[in-house]
């Protein structure tokens, strides 16, 4: 039975990455009617590392998100969290197994911060409706844990005093920080971020980086991120893997992928094989702490 509050470390508390295991995409192919979405990609997500998915509009980036969450089936190819193969499962066994995501478009429900998070506790919750319903003993000390523990991931992503407010009053930024807080309720051991910072302002985006790498460096959780914001990824990512037109045409640290001819020229469409991809000037490419 699984254990409650499972989680690599209390938020705030330093920790290891023992107990995350490599994502390792192998030749993963996606069609639809004949139209080829994702041909033969692969690549490695190390336990603990921020790991981004880079690429022009329509290069696949979404596509392979949705392999790796379950809510598309691969024609072919294998992707592994640790020793388990996912292409097979559908998404809630996918995040059974410590697999959380976000999307682009912010998808929150009525109510405050509180409930939404509470929701991302649902595939740690033993108790069934029956005992929720008639309040028995051992479902309440159960909401009663699952509540204390939101409180504490909302104050490690910033949301603590916020924790109260209806989501529909919130700023456009602090909705984007509800949806990775409840991706986080989760407890997972790999978070996958879709465009985590997409029409943020410079402060909601320095803000969020930072968040992020605390994640990464307090829960040892592993991080695969798409993200358009090329400053982000830059000064973020231990890893980038860049797709064009569904196939993979780089890989590497970000200062050699920044550098390779391929990837320059996917994103310029052409250019002297010195040049590199621009990075945003001014406050968004600070280091965040």
């Amino acid at each position: 039975m699984r254990e409650l509050l499972r989680h690599a470390a209390s938020p705030g508390t330093s920790s290891s990455q023992e107990g995350v295991p490599a994502l390792t995409v192998e030749d993963v192919t996606v069609r639809f009617a004949g139209l080829t979405a994702l041909d033969c990609v692969g690549f490695t997500v190390a336990p603990g590392s921020v790991h981004a998915l880079i690429g022009p509009n329509g290069a696949g980036k979404s596509s392979c998100f949705n392999v790796l969450s379950g809510v598309y089936r691969a024609a072919s190819g294998s992707v592994r969290f640790g020793e388990a193969e996912l292409t097979a499962l559908p998404p809630h066994r996918i995040a059974a197994l410590g697999v959380a995501r976000t999307f682009q478009n912010i998808v929150l429900t009525r109510g405050t911060v509180a409930d939404n998070l509470l929701l991302g506790r649902q595939t740690l919750t033993r108790a069934g409706f029956t005992a929720t319903a008639l309040r028995l003993p051992s479902a309440v000390r159960e909401q009663r844990l699952h509540r204390e523990r939101v409180r504490e991931i909302a104050d490690f992503t910033g949301l603590g005093a916020l924790f109260d407010a209806p989501v529909a009053l919130l700023s456009y930024g602090d909705r984007k920080r509800v949806e990775l807080a409840r991706a986080l309720c989760m407890e997972p051991r790999l978070l996958l971020l879709d465009e985590p910072v997409a029409g943020m302002n410079t402060a909601e985006r320095l803000g969020m980086a930072r968040t992020i790498a605390h994640i990464r460096d307090a829960l040892g959780v592993s991080v695969l991120i798409v993200e358009h914001d090329m400053g982000m990824v830059m000064r973020m990512a231990d890893e980038v893997t860049v797709l064009d037109f569904g196939r993979r045409i780089g890989g590497g640290s970000p200062e050699a992928v920044q550098r390779d001819p391929a990837v320059v020229r996917a994103y310029l469409g052409g250019g002297p094989s010195s040049a590199t991809i621009p990075a945003p000037d001014g406050p968004d490419t600070e280091q965040a702490p």
